[in-house]
């Protein structure tokens, strides 16, 4: 990943020269797992800016669901899904930063590694919800159990997958909200974006002292639109480098990658969190790589890319993007 040393983390970073220590977040470290996202919970691990973290995360449903014969409905309590580590504290993070994570790689963990995918019930984009009310009956409760290793997901005898992992849900804290961690919002939360896996750099806005990461919500592989409500959910070990930027005024997560910049915006409905994420993609190349607004706007007409990340949970999340080969003077 060379790209990195070019990077906006390695450009602006505070801790990008300095040579990082690496912290392992185990389970026994972790103790509590969190289920909302805020400013209340005890932290559980100080890094300075710079540093590299190797997180020991679990699965969504924090381990319940082992079998096929299991039942959602029976062993799973909504809304206690998408068990969260941390707090990690930034040391010198406050209002008005960002946080950079980078995502270096991702490992399944233990000594069978394996995935699982589930229908649940009032729960996933084609059945009634609690949001979107219906009369019909639930869909069936189904559980997948899936073999995994750091090449495939193995689905079926039919068909087999690339284990294309990335993170579910990365979250900075809110400034005074306590947030479930299946919501995303512009602290970030579970934004289920196939992009945000090892080779990306996430920029999260800071609004509380020490910025208090929570990141969780492995997957091996997903779609566009998680359809059925879950990825190939897994636990496992991801190893992150954090670092801190000063005084960048953003309202929302962004994204880099190699070859493009993204925005991301999460709402309901679909076609206002588009909204909010081609917005910001605008002022991001108005305030930082020189364009006119309007500019930019007509510009992304005719080469922006969105990308799905959910429409199943309670807010859904869009990331619209463009080429870094469009952003050269």
């Amino acid at each position: 990943m060379e790209w990195i040393k070019n990077s906006i983390m390695m450009q602006r970073g505070v801790g990008a020269q300095r040579e990082p220590v690496t912290h392992h977040l185990t389970e026994e470290m972790q103790k509590q797992f969190h289920y909302t996202i805020g400013p209340y919970s005890e932290p559980v691990l100080m890094v300075k800016p710079g540093d590299r973290i190797i997180i020991d995360t679990r699965d969504a449903f924090e381990g319940a669901l082992t079998s096929e014969s299991d039942s959602p409905s029976a062993l799973l309590k909504m809304p206690f899904l998408n068990p969260q580590n941390g707090p990690i504290m930034i040391e010198g993070a406050v209002k008005g930063d960002v946080i950079a994570v980078s995502i270096e790689s991702m490992l399944p963990r233990g000594h069978d590694p394996h995935g699982i995918c589930c229908m649940i019930p009032d729960f996933g984009a084609l059945t009634g919800t609690a949001q979107t009310a219906m009369l019909n009956d639930p869909l069936p409760e189904k559980v997948r159990r899936i073999k995994i290793d750091t090449q495939h997901v193995y689905w079926s005898k039919r068909t087999t997958l690339d284990y294309k992992p990335h993170i579910g849900t990365l979250s900075l804290s809110p400034e005074i909200d306590s947030i479930n961690s299946l919501t995303p919002d512009n602290h970030g939360g579970n934004m289920d974006l196939p992009d945000m896996g090892p080779g990306s750099i996430t920029y999260l806005p800071v609004r509380s002292p020490g910025a208090r990461l929570f990141i969780g919500d492995a997957h091996a592989c997903q779609g566009d639109g998680e359809v059925c409500g879950t990825a190939v959910e897994y636990s496992s070990i991801t190893t992150i480098r954090v670092d801190l930027i000063k005084s960048w005024a953003i309202e929302w997560p962004r994204l880099e990658t190699e070859s493009s910049i993204m925005s991301i915006g999460s709402a309901r409905p679909l076609e206002d969190a588009t909204r909010i994420a081609y917005r910001e993609l605008i002022r991001w190349m108005a305030n930082d790589y020189g364009f006119d607004q309007w500019d930019a706007y007509m510009l992304l007409s005719q080469c922006g890319k969105v990308r799905l990340g959910n429409f199943v949970d309670p807010k859904y999340t869009v990331g619209a993007a463009i080429s870094k080969t469009y952003l050269e003077p």
